[in-house]
């Protein structure tokens, strides 16, 4: 159970209905400077943006500068997304109308602590193909790969699990984040525009018909059969060759 600071001019009921019905410890401030004092020790700041998000907009950047380590959860309407930037400091947003169990996962979500990044740094190799994860730079057959932020993003995330099969729908969560609202198209288009700077097109990056994309290991080819030499019958029969002849 958490304790949370709403801050809103009504009760929890009508700023978020599904808050009223968890175990979490609500406190009801207003939506104004005088609120922030008594929402101190709160572990969580929960924003009713969707009954005013021009002053749920000026709340947050109070908050961010009076309590910024205690994460903001703004609750909106879905008319009010396209308004929000990474300008107001957010630890995430909800709509008004969302169930108990989306509400609570997202609270519980805020209190995890934080997954360490693994370590990144040096190059990462893969046949003739090197990333160098410092200067964000691309090289392939000796030749500097001219690449965007997120074709390098989803280059350096294949090539650090080559060999493996990732789903379009895997890629978005893990290069272009779960908060990423566009379809598994734009992994499509990413793609093809990779293996056109690549200069080829499936050697490198492979696809695995309806699964998804993988990068390709060049030592990865299976060996070469080695045949064994069967005697001709020429060579069992030396007279009857003779005798053709």
């Amino acid at each position: 159970m958490s304790t949370l600071a709403l801050f809103s001019a009504r009760g929890a009921e009508e700023a978020l209905p599904a808050l009223a019905l968890l175990g979490h410890e609500v406190r009801l401030v207003p939506p104004d400077p005088s609120g922030i004092a008594r929402a101190a020790d709160a572990e969580l700041f929960v924003l009713d943006g969707a009954a005013d998000l021009a002053g749920a907009r000026r709340l947050c950047r109070l908050l961010r500068t009076a309590a910024p380590q205690t994460p903001v959860l703004l609750v909106v309407t879905e008319g009010a997304l396209p308004a929000l930037t990474p300008e107001w400091g957010l630890a995430d947003v909800i709509l008004r109308d969302a169930g108990p169990a989306e509400v609570d996962a997202r609270i519980r979500l805020l209190h995890a602590p934080p997954v360490a990044a693994p370590a990144r740094g040096g190059a990462l190799r893969v046949g003739e193909l090197v990333i160098d994860e410092d200067t964000y730079a691309a090289t392939f057959r000796g030749r500097t790969l001219d690449l965007t932020y997120k074709e390098f993003e989803l280059l350096r995330h294949l090539a650090a699990h080559p060999d493996v099969v990732f789903t379009r729908d895997r890629l978005l969560d893990e290069v272009w984040g779960v908060d990423y609202y566009g379809g598994t198209r734009t992994v499509d288009v990413h793609v093809r525009r990779l293996r056109a700077k690549l200069g080829d097109q499936e050697t490198v990056i492979g696809t695995v018909r309806n699964v998804g994309y993988r990068l390709v290991r060049a030592d990865a080819a299976p060996p070469v059969p080695q045949l064994r030499r069967v005697p001709s019958a020429a060579r069992e029969h030396p007279d009857e060759e003779e005798a053709a002849s």
